[in-house]
């Protein structure tokens, strides 16, 4: 942080007037606050009080300076909407778009993200993350692929040459687990030539993270490479040190303040994060349709859409596969989702929940955050074949398997409705690399969901059964192609010699020809798109390929754990393992701290060099003395004379808390000008934070509970039959009790644009994430010139016994 910032009067807090429809346009200057609005965002270096609501505005009498924000938002932050705005009638839900580069160029990076930033999801509720694996020159670039990445985004967080890197975790073996990263924060730049029409180019947060890698491995080839699933367990596992406040590394801190700096929304409130490669073009209308079916129906923890191939026409290798590739969403795929049961979700498209809403009592359930996914899928020890094939080869695949071992009654569905297109192998080599990969992890993944007996259905009505004979299906090709080419060798025999021995094969013939012209009826009576029956006969020319040549080379390739030439480095040797160790790892240079933790670190050096008194931190307004051991303290309402006892299992200082408005509206600011008061800033609780809950019950393992606040306001959810049949022991969950004042109500108005040049004196119509509480406690001034406060109870986690250890 920078002091001289800190120092500054004014701080860029405002956020431009939200218009529906419109992401707004950042004023050219963003305006001071008055000292007579102190928003609940701005902490004091000189301490922190035991309030969490207060008035927005003061009396003249008790008016203090303004002070200074240690984690200022953006000037050019999308405002978010208030509750009521649904623009596809269904509450709209923070979203996580994830796309992974390696070496790809500046033409699929600029497709991918344009397809991305141009979606019609609104902007507010949209974040583009981009996880550059690794200082890496792609074949035929002429920069890095981080060097292209930041020269598509604009209006930068922080300046780039100050930007340093963060130590983490990585997924290696021996050195390589110690990995270093930069989080670089703007907005996307778009390019006029790919973008003509500039009532697409609205302003989209997107965040990049390069992996610059340790300063042993600076002068190696790919410094900061550990492959496609370490750069998902970086999102991952942030999201899992976030929702349960575990400790975590600089890295994953500075990502947190970067995420609300950059949007004005804590990473708690993402619902969803959805998985693009970066050669992948998304529709427009892609994005929302897949968030709908999320929305209206929390059993579906997973889903994909339809992936076309941009490339058709390059080279016969990409025409055999149109075909293919439609027959594997439109046949497999719906028919898997029939059981709610899709096996593979492609890595290229695909979209995950991060946490779920549990029955109409207000409960939580980490989905993609849950620690059992988390932990199985960032295995680093990988010593046998099995995981191998499983870890290595189809890490995707793995993550899908992975998803229905845990929650064998939630639903992984497939919405044709969703499209994208991406780019194919168009040389021979390539696709036999790339299908001897997707071969071998695919019988693997098959071989560990059919030991899973909780899938829907019984029996040969069971998505169990489906998988034993995909398994089958996969593994006897080369001899089920065998004994067809047998059968035509036999049928032209006979017809020509006219040998009666040979016995008659007019029905197998029969059989053989409906089997296979089968799919021209499905396209008939599905898409009626009667140029994919031509593709089908292109297809059916090429069935060698694919039933013999193609497995036969997987299964001789089993023990092969290269990745092959599908993505090429310049001076990269092809056909090198990924999976190898160098030397031991060494876990004293990752700092792994809480929070809360990190954060008052932060602030006390700033404060340092910022020449301002140093807080006192050591021991928190809620009694605990940041040692793990919760006290119990009688606190009283001053506000109401009433009293309450504090069990929150975190410090209050990281709690969350609201504020009242002059207008009477809880949860948000007032605009205090004369000439708006027909504009009250309500809450928008379109999304609660996972941290908002009491410490659990002794031995309690049921879903964390959502503010109430939320149900009255959350068109999908209308009652008990809407109770969940996820086994609660199937992963580790918390309980909560949340208390709510009885004057805080959801917001149901649609407010009208302010005037153009309008001073607005509010930050945020939300209540703050409670993670953010730290950075928005109030000023070290005496209860008495504070009137208006109430101290509520602060519901928040209590970790396990066995993950509550932050020595």
């Amino acid at each position: 942080m920078n002091p001289a910032f800190l120092s500054a009067s004014n701080s860029s807090l405002s956020r431009p007037s939200y218009q529906p429809g419109i992401n707004g346009t950042p004023p050219p200057s963003p305006p001071p606050l008055p000292g007579a609005m102190r928003p609940s965002s701005i902490a004091s270096f000189g301490g922190l009080r035991n309030m969490s609501r207060r008035s927005s505005t003061t009396s003249s009498s008790t008016t203090q300076p303004a002070s200074n924000c240690p984690l200022p938002v953006s000037p050019f932050v999308i405002n978010q909407p208030p509750v009521s705005y649904q623009p596809f009638n269904f509450p709209l839900i923070h979203t996580m778009a994830l796309v992974t580069c390696y070496s790809e160029g500046i033409d699929g990076l600029r497709t991918t993200l344009d397809s991305i930033a141009t979606t019609d999801y609104p902007n507010s509720h949209k974040l583009i993350v981009v996880i550059c694996d690794g200082m890496i020159i792609g074949a035929g670039n002429n920069m890095s692929t981080p060097d292209i990445c930041l020269s598509m985004m604009q209006d930068d967080l922080t300046p780039r040459d100050d930007v340093i890197a963060h130590s983490y975790v990585a997924i290696a073996d021996g050195t390589k687990r110690h990995n270093m990263a930069k989080v670089y924060a703007g907005f996307y730049k778009y390019d006029d030539e790919t973008v003509p029409d500039k009532k697409l180019q609205k302003r989209v947060p997107m965040c990049l993270i390069v992996k610059v890698g340790g300063p042993t491995e600076q002068n190696m080839p790919k410094p900061g490479n550990r492959g496609k699933r370490d750069s998902q367990i970086i999102l991952m596992g942030f999201l899992q040190h976030v929702m349960f406040d575990e400790r975590m590394t600089s890295f994953e801190y500075e990502l947190f303040n970067t995420i609300w700096r950059l949007t004005g929304v804590a990473p708690d409130r993402y619902e969803i994060v959805l998985m693009v490669d970066a050669d992948t073009k998304v529709y427009p209308d892609s994005l929302s349709r897949m968030i709908a079916a999320m929305a209206h129906d929390h059993e579906i923890m997973g889903l994909c859409g339809e992936t076309k191939i941009a490339n058709k026409t390059d080279s016969w290798v990409t025409m055999i596969q149109v075909f293919e590739y439609y027959i594997s969403h439109h046949m497999s795929k719906a028919f898997e989702s029939m059981f709610g049961g899709v096996t593979c979700l492609p890595g290229c498209f695909c979209m995950y929940r991060i946490k779920a809403p549990k029955g109409p009592n207000g409960y939580w359930v980490p989905i993609l955050a849950n620690p059992d996914i988390v932990e199985h899928y960032s295995e680093n020890v990988v010593d046998t074949l099995h995981k191998k094939n499983l870890l290595l080869l189809g890490e995707d695949r793995y993550l899908s398997t992975l998803m229905l071992r845990t929650f064998p009654k939630r639903k992984m569905m497939f919405v044709p409705q969703a499209i994208c297109k991406t780019v194919v192998p168009d040389t021979f080599k390539i696709l036999l690399s790339q299908r001897r990969r997707w071969i071998n992890s695919t019988i693997h993944n098959l071989l560990e969901l059919v030991l899973v007996r909780d899938l829907c259905g019984t029996f040969c009505f069971s998505m169990q059964f489906v998988i034993f004979m995909e398994l089958v299906g996969t593994v006897v090709l080369p001899a089920a192609i065998s004994f067809t080419i047998y059968l035509c060798a036999i049928s032209v025999y006979k017809a020509i010699s006219h040998d009666e021995k040979i016995p008659d094969t007019t029905l197998p013939l029969l059989l053989l020809a409906a089997i296979l012209g089968l799919p021209a009826v499905l396209i008939v009576m599905t898409s009626r798109k009667l140029v994919y029956v031509s593709w089908m006969m292109v297809y059916l020319l090429s069935i060698f390929v694919w039933n013999f040549v193609l497995p036969a080379y997987a299964y001789w390739h089993f023990d092969d754990f290269s990745w092959g030439q599908t993505r090429m480095v310049a001076g990269e040797v092809a056909g090198a393992d990924h999976g190898g160790k160098e030397g031991q790892f060494d876990s004293s240079h990752i700092t792994m701290k809480r929070w809360g933790e990190w954060e008052r670190e932060r602030r006390s050096k700033a404060a340092i060099l910022a020449g301002l008194p140093v807080p006192n931190f050591m021991v928190s307004d809620s009694g605990e003395d940041w040692s793990g051991q919760v006290k119990e303290e009688e606190l009283s309402d001053e506000s109401s004379g009433s009293r309450r006892t504090n069990d929150s299992a975190m410090p209050f200082a990281i709690s969350r808390h609201t504020t009242q408005g002059s207008s009477g509206s809880a949860g948000g600011y007032s605009l205090t000008d004369p000439g708006y008061g027909n504009y009250p800033a309500g809450p928008a609780q379109d999304s609660i934070p996972l941290l908002n809950m009491h410490a659990p019950a002794p031995g309690g393992t049921i879903g964390r509970q959502r503010v109430s606040q939320y149900n009255n306001s959350n068109p999908f959810l209308p009652g008990p039959d809407r109770m969940s049949t996820f086994n609660p022991a199937q992963s580790r969950q918390f309980t909560s009790s949340p208390k709510l004042s009885s004057n805080l109500a959801s917001s149901s108005y649609t407010p009208p644009p302010p005037p153009p040049g309008a001073r607005l004196n509010s930050i945020d119509t939300r209540a703050p994430s409670p993670l953010l509480a730290m950075a928005a406690g109030s000023a070290n001034a005496s209860a008495q010139n504070q009137p208006n406060i109430a101290r509520t109870g602060s519901p928040m986690p209590r970790l396990p016994s066995d993950r509550s250890n932050d020595s």
